[in-house]
């Protein structure tokens, strides 16, 4: 029995773990500022965060169990992050602020969990 993986695999999951990471990067700049521009800024994350759900559930395909049920809480916390942030985008002041900071935990939840599922990815191919 053929172990081997398709490459084109480890690199779909490479490359949602490095879009987690660019998202992650995205809303911890919108938390560092303050204001109109933050409040710009994050207006543009609702969409990332879909955008990358919807690259990761694309990503689950051929994906052992171990693989699949990392990338399941991972899409899980993007969810999560997806719903905050769709509340930051219509929320002021304080609210809003809470709301980045809970869309940023949510992101970093998921992209820990990304990570967990391509150390899984390679200790299964490794094995």
């Amino acid at each position: 029995m053929d172990t081997k993986q398709d490459p084109k695999v480890k690199d779909a999951l490479d490359k949602v773990r490095a879009s987690a990471q660019e998202l992650h990067a995205a809303i911890s700049d919108v938390a560092a500022k303050r204001g109109a521009a933050a409040k710009t800024d994050f207006e543009a994350i609702p969409q990332k965060v879909k955008a990358l759900n919807d690259s990761l559930k694309s990503s689950m395909t051929g994906q052992s169990e171990a693989v699949k049920k990392q990338l399941a809480g991972a899409q899980a916390d993007l969810e999560a992050a997806q719903k905050h942030a769709s509340e930051g985008v219509k929320a002021t002041g304080q609210a809003f602020q809470t709301s980045v900071r809970q869309t940023l935990s949510d992101a970093r939840a998921s992209v820990q969990k990304v990570s967990e599922a391509v150390a899984a990815k390679r200790s299964g191919a490794a094995a």
